[in-house]
C-alpha cells in the first residue's frame, strides 16, 4: 500500500472517529453543565419556597394548592417540575399537582435521584432552620438529558454537516503534500543509467532530505565505482597490450629460429613472457575481486600461525631459488595474541603472500626477509636497495613499480595488499629500515 492510501485511510477513519469521541466527550460535558444549572435552580427554588412561606399558626386540613399553569408559562413543561412543603409530623402543607406523588423523607437533606411512577426524578430536600416544615423540589431526569443532548446537537449538527468537506479537504492536502515524491519518482525514472548526478536539494521537503542526501551518497559511491572500473580496465589493457606484444615477437623469432642457441634463447624468453603474463592476468582478477566487493568479508577470529604456515609454504620455492632465508618473529608479549583481528583468512592469505613475494623477489640473494607480529600489527622487512621518498610515497599505486626492477611484475601486488587491509580497517606504510638500507612494510591499526 502506497504511503498516499496509507494516509488517506487513517484520516478518513481516524477523523470521523476522533470527532465521535469528541462529541461524546461534549455530551458529558454538556450534561455536566446542564446538571449544575438546574440543580442550582432546585436549590433556589426550595430557598425562595422556604423564605416566602406563610403558614398560619393554626393546623391546616388540606394542603394548600399550587396555581395551575397558564399561557403566561410560555414554553416551559411545568409536569416536569414539582414542589411539595411537609409539617413536622409529615402532613402536606403545599403542593402542586406533581409534588402530591413526591414521597416524604424527614431524614434526607440534600439531592437525591427516586424513581416515582417509572419515571427517574432528581429531589433536593431543605429542611427548614426551627424543623417545622420540609420542602422538597424535584425534576425528572429527561428534562436534563434532553436538554443536554439539544445543545450538543445544536453545535455538532453544523460540523457534522460540513464533515465530508473536510475529509474531501484532507485527501486533497494529502495527494498535494505528497507531489515532491510522484515527481522524484518521475525523476528517477527517465533518468539514463549512466546519469548519476546528485538529486538537487533546494525545493525538497524538508522530510525528503535525509533520503535525498543518502541517495546522492549512493549515487556518489555508484559514481567511484564505475570510474574505478574504467580505470581497472584502461590500466589492464594498457599493461596487457605490451606483454601480448612481446610474446607476438617472440613467437615470431621462435618459428623462424634454427635449432640451438637462438632457440633456445627465444623459449626461455617465451617462458618468461608467458609467466609474467599469467602473473600480471592473476593478479588483475584478484584486484578486480577485492575492488568490486566479489569476495565477501568474512568477520572470523584470525588464526595468523595457520596463515603465516600455509603463506610461507607457498613462498619457500621462490625463497629456495633465490637463497634467501624466510624468518618469522612473534615480538609480543607472552600470553598475547599477535595482532588480534576479525576478518577473512583467505583475504588475509593473499595479503601476507603478496608482501611476502614481493619481498622475496626484491631483496639480494643469500639475504634475508623477517615477518613480525607485534599486538597492534605485522611487518615484512627486507635488505633490498633504498628507495628515494618520491618512490615510497608512490608505492601501492597501481601498477606502479621503480625503476630499474629486473624481476617480473606488474605492479599489483602492493594495491591488492592497501585494498585488502583498507577492507580490515588496517593502514599499510612503507619506511625505510633503521641504517637507511632495506625496506620495512608494516600493517596496521
Amino acid at each position: 500500500m502506497s504511503i498516499q492510501k496509507r494516509l488517506l485511510l487513517y484520516l478518513l477513519v481516524g477523523a470521523p472517529l476522533v470527532w465521535l469521541l469528541a462529541g461524546l466527550v461534549s455530551i458529558r460535558f454538556a450534561r455536566h453543565e446542564v446538571d449544575e444549572l438546574f440543580d442550582t435552580e432546585l436549590i433556589r427554588l426550595a430557598r425562595q419556597v422556604q423564605v416566602t412561606l406563610a403558614l398560619p399558626a393554626a393546623e391546616r386540613g388540606a394542603p394548600l394548592p399550587m396555581p395551575p399553569a397558564s399561557a403566561a408559562s410560555g414554553e416551559a413543561d411545568v409536569r416536569d417540575l414539582a414542589i411539595a412543603v411537609w409539617a413536622r409530623d409529615g402532613r402536606l402543607l403545599l403542593a402542586d399537582r406533581e409534588g402530591v406523588s413526591l414521597p416524604y423523607r424527614p431524614e434526607t437533606a440534600g439531592f437525591v435521584d427516586l424513581a416515582i411512577a417509572g419515571e427517574l426524578w432528581r429531589i433536593y430536600y431543605l429542611q427548614s432552620f426551627d424543623g417545622d416544615w420540609l420542602v422538597a423540589a424535584g425534576q425528572k431526569a429527561h428534562e436534563r438529558e434532553e436538554l443536554a443532548l439539544d445543545v450538543t446537537l445544536g453545535q455538532a449538527l453544523p460540523w457534522l454537516a460540513t464533515l465530508p468537506l473536510l475529509l474531501l479537504v484532507m485527501a486533497l492536502s494529502v495527494r498535494s503534500a505528497l507531489r515532491p515524491l510522484r515527481q522524484l519518482r518521475r525523476d528517477l525514472a527517465a533518468r539514463q543509467p549512466q546519469a548519476l548526478q546528485p538529486v538537487p536539494l533546494a525545493d525538497a521537503p524538508a522530510e525528503l532530505q535525509p533520503l535525498l542526501d543518502a541517495l546522492n551518497a549512493l549515487f556518489a559511491r555508484i559514481g567511484a565505482l564505475f570510474e574505478a572500473e574504467r580505470r581497472f580496465t584502461d590500466d589492464a589493457a594498457h599493461e596487457l597490450r605490451t606483454p601480448l606484444a612481446v610474446l607476438r615477437a617472440q613467437w615470431d623469432v621462435l618459428r623462424r629460429a634454427r635449432p640451438g642457441t637462438e632457440r633456445d634463447e627465444a623459449e626461455a624468453k617465451m617462458t618468461r613472457g608467458l609467466a609474467r603474463l599469467d602473473r600480471l592476468v592473476a593478479q588483475l582478477l584478484a584486484l578486480s575481486r577485492v575492488e568490486s566487493g566479489g569476495s565477501v568479508l568474512a568477520k572470523q577470529p584470525v588464526d595468523w600461525a595457520a596463515l603465516v604456515e600455509q603463506v610461507m609454504n607457498d613462498c619457500l620455492p621462490l625463497a629456495e631459488r633465490r637463497r634467501i632465508e624466510l624468518e618469522c618473529d612473534w615480538a609480543q608479549p607472552a600470553g598475547r595474541e599477535p595482532l588480534p583481528l576479525h576478518g577473512d583468512a583467505a583475504l588475509l592469505a593473499v595479503l601476507l603472500r603478496n608482501l611476502l613475494d614481493n619481498a622475496l623477489r626484491y631483496a639480494p640473494q643469500g639475504s634475508t626477509v623477517t615477518l613480525r607480529f607485534d599486538e597492534r600489527s605485522l611487518e615484512v622487512e627486507n635488505d633490498a636497495e633504498p628507495l628515494s621518498d618520491e618512490q615510497l610515497a608512490r608505492l601501492g599505486e597501481r601498477f606502479y613499480r621503480p625503476e630499474g626492477q629486473d624481476e617480473i611484475g606488474s605492479g599489483l601486488g602492493l594495491s591488492i595488499v592497501r585494498r585488502i587491509a583498507a577492507l580490515h580497517g588496517l593502514d599499510l606504510r612503507f619506511e625505510r629500515r633503521d641504517g637507511g638500507r632495506g625496506l620495512r612494510v608494516r600493517v596496521g591499526a
